[in-house]
């Protein structure tokens, strides 16, 4: 017999499923509705996951799993997003301030090769078209740092990028950015929080099957992928030191190397030898677990090329092209491969445009290089070396790219902004240009990019890194963790006495309010904790300074230990 609470959500369903144009979707919906009237506890328990709330929409846009239901990605929810977002860009347009006030305000539109991103970017152009916005949608799957520079180089008022980037190939999302004054920047509040309404406000009114749509948009001018194309290839044209460098790129079965390939004629490098089964785009990422290059395994095919072709160097792109991985030769490392980390990839990009910024005297006073709280403090140093401000921000290049004087920003999960005069996001695709030059000119002294990293530690000083990352299936364990550490700060983590704990919820200085816990420990350590904001998992960030490269390993190692040895004693409480 169905119970009144599964006869709700029965009715939620079905309502759901009269508005749903996905045949797919409706189908799943027929045969969980049909399951859960016969008393199959399992199909019940999934519809209340499915309906029981709705997938929330904020700073990052919209992200999850594929599939039937508010708390999914799919064309009801998508449709109504498109519909919310473009009103309020009718209703904010003139304080958006992009285009000539003399048309209708103008949305771009991207995709990547993840499953149904090319179906929702048609739904949310036919939508905003229906609703009398200029709709432009690029002219096919393309990295999600051609859609950024877009924004900015058609004036934009919004643009719209369907993606989940290196999220679980079921996943997808829908990233949103402003034009005119916020120069081509992801959302941030109020801006988020009023498209939430919106988006909200469409969803308690008319169905998706009401709203009006247009096939009155446009198809992007080949010509914006040509300017993307230049200006990346301007960020560092290839030197001498290029001539013969033997390197292997994988795409990861996303859609960076179509783009990639041609900035590198541009700029006049030699052509990568490929990563064949990851070159194509291709949403299933049949070759890696999780289409993630931070993730264990995801290079191995990438390294199995580099051995046989005898490389010099390995450089990833994660399916939407806007995060970068790097990996050299190393007869120590398993496999005879190094994977270099975010931070050290990072700094070696912000010295780069440290030294670029100090030389020309035409810079800004205010120059600065910025990075993510969570981010490698060398970045400070390199910055004070060069007489630069610098800026930490919270996490997320909607805040990086957003830092005053900003020449060039960084977070450590893969994510480089080196260009900010077109592009105001990470990019993927710009960041290999600049690391290649980097190699090339290393190349040119008859160096390796290993010889450049030992070069940077004896600059600057040897910072070491690591990271925590645990991952739950009940959130709840989060929020008992950062529960658990606000009422009780340690007073040490392992050895290593805390000098002062931070709660980053209410602001702290220049930082706005966010979920962050940062403790500050002897000897210039450093630990951060927080939520990730796009996967179930706490994450512990630690940063330490040694007298040596050896000593600042054994430095972070220990202070590993000692946050895992705490995480123990909260969970066992």
């Amino acid at each position: 017999m169905t119970t009144p609470a599964e006869a709700g959500v029965i009715a939620l369903a079905r309502a759901w499923r009269a508005q749903d144009p996905d045949d797919e979707t409706r189908a799943e919906l027929d045969a969980l509705i049909a399951r859960a009237e016969a008393g199959d506890d399992e199909a019940d328990a999934e519809l209340h996951d499915r309906f029981s709330e709705r997938l929330a929409f904020g700073t990052a846009g919209l992200r999850g799993e594929l599939g039937a239901g508010s708390n999914r990605m799919n064309r009801v929810l998508v449709s109504q997003a498109a519909a919310g977002l473009g009103a309020y860009v009718r209703a904010h347009a003139d304080e958006i301030g992009a285009g000539t006030g003399a048309e209708a305000p103008l949305v771009v539109i991207g995709y990547d090769g993840r499953r149904n991103s090319d179906v929702f970017a048609r739904d949310s152009a036919e939508i905003m078209a229906g609703m009398g916005l200029r709709v432009v949608v690029l002219p096919r799957l393309l990295p999600t740092p051609v859609l950024a520079f877009a924004v900015r180089h058609l004036d934009a008022h919004a643009g719209v990028m369907v993606t989940a980037s290196h999220n679980p190939p079921n996943d997808n999302g829908y990233k949103v950015y402003l034009g005119g004054v916020h120069a081509g920047s992801q959302i941030v509040a109020p801006a988020d929080a009023l498209i939430a309404a919106e988006i909200q406000r469409v969803a308690d009114t008319p169905r998706v099957d009401e709203l009006p749509r247009s096939d009155g948009w446009e198809l992007a001018d080949e010509s914006v992928v040509d300017a993307y194309v230049a200006a990346t290839a301007r960020v560092a044209p290839a030197g001498p030191g290029a001539a013969g460098l033997r390197w292997v790129y994988t795409a990861m079965h996303g859609v960076g190397w179509e783009t990639l390939s041609k900035i590198l004629a541009t700029a006049g490098y030699p052509a990568p030898v490929l990563v064949e089964q990851q070159t194509a785009p291709d949403g299933r990422f049949p070759t890696v677990a999780f289409p993630n290059p931070e993730e264990p395994g995801a290079m191995d095919l990438a390294f199995e090329t580099a051995r046989a072709a005898g490389a010099e160097l390995v450089i990833a792109n994660d399916p939407d092209a806007d995060r970068l991985a790097v990996a050299l030769p190393d007869p120590a490392a398993e496999g005879g491969w190094r994977r270099l980390t975010g931070n050290q990839i990072g700094l070696l990009l912000g010295w780069r445009a440290a030294r670029e910024v100090a030389a020309d005297p035409q810079r800004e006073p205010a120059a600065s290089l910025a990075c993510s709280l969570v981010s490698s403090p060398g970045l400070e140093a390199v910055a004070r070396h060069y007489g630069l401000d610098f800026h930490a921000t919270l996490t997320g290049f909607k805040w990086i790219s957003r830092a005053p004087g900003m020449v060039y920003g960084f977070e450590e999960a893969l994510g480089y902004l080196v260009n900010p005069g077109t592009v105001r996001d990470k990019d993927g695709i710009s960041a290999a240009v600049a690391l290649l030059g980097i190699v090339a000119d290393a190349r040119a002294e008859g160096r390796t990019l290993a010889d450049v990293l030992r070069e940077f530690d004896e600059t600057f000083g040897f910072f070491a890194s690591d990271q925590i990352s645990v991952r739950v299936d009940d959130l709840s364990a989060i929020d008992r963790v950062m529960a658990a550490l606000r009422a009780a700060p340690p007073a040490h983590i392992g050895a290593v006495a805390v000098e002062r704990f931070e709660d980053l919820r209410h602001g702290v200085g220049d930082l706005p309010p966010g979920d962050v816990l940062r403790l500050w420990l002897a000897e210039g350590a450093r630990v951060i904790v927080r939520p990730s904001g796009t996967e179930p998992k706490l994450k512990l960030y630690l940063d330490v300074r040694g007298s040596s490269a050896a000593d600042a390993g054994a430095r972070v190692a220990d202070l590993a230990a000692g946050a895992r040895a705490l995480l123990a004693q909260i969970e066992a409480r």
